[in-house]
């Protein structure tokens, strides 16, 4: 009987520097493994004797084609030195940011907020003009924070490799047919990071979000190994 039969799959998050030893010891607990990627080269599967599969998920897809699917090369593409923008937004904040190098540093960002009152309980024409006043201070922060993103994102010169964006889906889908935002869009990955209220120390934490190998672990027993957080 197969090890990962019935069992809940779980989502593992495993940083650059730790992925070699994580996988060393995946084939330690469960035996010998075969590594295979996805044709898109977006996925590196792990399959171990025992029937314990992990579905190692790349950051920055796809995998270049002169590495496969080892710890290594999975480390290596993900510690890449790339530029990298960042854009954080949940409604009433917003963080914008600009990452270079490797390990990442944070070259330009800027934060900031805007006023939008909570949803009213109240009724009537009472409720109606609340409601019309909420939506005109939404509109004014998203404003505000595809400006900031605009103006952050432009000091890179047109150097950005990818864009990461967070914060509130909602928020964010808001944003898409902005014109200023409409290039920086379409150098958006995947990923989506959820995060809390966007803030100058939220934004700082991102590069250990955007870099991590997201495992989709499936094992018998629940065990999760050394060296990664559970996906929030």
């Amino acid at each position: 009987m197969e090890n990962g039969r019935g069992a809940i799959p779980r989502w593992l998050d495993v940083g650059p520097e730790r992925i070699e030893g994580w996988l060393a010891e995946f084939a330690a607990r469960h035996g010998a493994t075969a590594a295979a990627t996805d044709g898109g080269r977006s996925i590196v599967t792990a399959r171990a004797a025992d029937g314990a599969v992990a579905e190692c998920h790349v950051p920055f897809p796809p995998l270049p084609a002169a590495l496969g699917g080892s710890g290594a090369d999975l480390a290596a593409h993900a510690a890449a030195d790339r530029t990298v923008g960042v854009l954080l937004v949940r409604l009433g904040g917003y963080a914008a940011g600009v990452f270079a190098g490797t390990p990442p540093r944070l070259v330009a960002a800027k934060v900031g907020s805007r006023l939008v009152h909570g949803r009213s309980a109240a009724g009537g024409q009472s409720q109606q003009r609340f409601a019309r006043r909420r939506e005109k201070q939404a509109r004014e922060a998203l404003t505000a924070a595809a400006a900031c993103a605009a103006a952050v994102f432009g000091s890179a010169g047109g150097r950005l490799d990818a864009v990461v964006l967070g914060g509130d889906r909602r928020a964010i889908a808001a944003l898409r047919d902005d014109p200023r935002l409409r290039l920086y869009f379409d150098l958006a990955v995947e990923r989506f990071l959820t995060v809390p209220d966007p803030r100058l120390a939220v934004l700082r934490g991102t590069p250990r979000l955007f870099r991590a190998i997201q495992i989709r672990l499936t094992e018998a027993g629940g065990a999760v190994g050394r060296g990664a957080s559970t996906r929030q």
